[in-house]
């Protein structure tokens, strides 16, 4: 049986490894990643920046991701070190998603099993799941029944209920210091958002962060957000 664990530790070491050195290659926008201590694989710490013309502009949201010695047949745990107010947030930071609770057949979840984990997910599909839930919670099953209610209130007042968008400002604005103290400097615009790497064609997630704002707070900003992040010219992305 002991074998059977070295077993484990070898690949998931490997795994973990590529994972990382795709990330370094090609990042996902707003996404830093570092290993929270270099020689434990199995602990990584993320840095979240809020995106652009979104509640979350100019947050910087810390996070850990802890994965199994199994991985990636069993899916890691991701928590929020940053205060989150947040449907699928829980109160000590952890984040509840389908893709990382296992496979098994809960009917009462109302999850499909195909929604859930399996060695196919990775970090980058769980950076853009967390990125995407932030945008557009999910009040299914919420982990925080307070602010499912009122993200509701907002989402069915059209923006009117200010409640839930100004507690997330708040939060943003307690980030600040965070992100002073780690000699941080955040992106508010989509040009320094998006990290240019490698042109990568653009997914269909490209849009995600835009749809549903208040029209008026997009206007004339939608082609900008469309190709966000997959057009070569470099226009105002230069370091000053």
């Amino acid at each position: 049986m002991a074998h059977h664990g070295q077993h484990h530790v070898a690949s998931s070491q490997k795994a973990l490894m590529l994972e990382m050195k795709g990330l370094q290659d090609e990042p996902v926008e707003g996404f830093r990643i570092t290993l929270v201590d270099e020689s434990d694989l199995y602990n990584w710490e993320v840095a979240i920046f809020g995106p652009p013309n979104t509640h979350y502009e100019g947050g910087y949201f810390k996070a850990r991701i802890k994965f199994p010695i199994d991985y990636p047949y069993s899916p890691p745990t991701f928590r929020f070190l940053t205060k989150m107010w947040h449907p699928n947030i829980y109160e000590n930071g952890d984040v509840c998603i389908s893709i990382l609770h296992p496979p098994v057949d809960d009917p009462q979840s109302g999850e499909l099993p195909s929604e859930r984990w399996n060695p196919t997910q990775n970090v980058r599909t769980i950076l853009l799941s967390v990125i995407s839930l932030l945008n557009e919670p999910n009040t299914f099953s919420p982990a925080n029944v307070d602010a499912s209610v009122m993200y509701r209130k907002w989402r069915d007042s059209k923006g009117r209920d200010r409640q839930y968008a100004d507690i997330i400002r708040k939060q943003v604005l307690a980030t600040k210091a965070d992100a002073e103290r780690d000699g941080v400097k955040v992106p508010t615009t989509l040009a320094e958002y998006c990290i240019r790497t490698r042109a990568t064609p653009p997914d269909e997630g490209s849009t995600l962060f835009y749809e549903y704002y208040d029209d008026d707070e997009l206007e004339g900003e939608d082609d900008e957000a469309e190709d966000c992040c997959y057009d070569d010219d470099d226009s105002g992305a230069e370091d000053s």
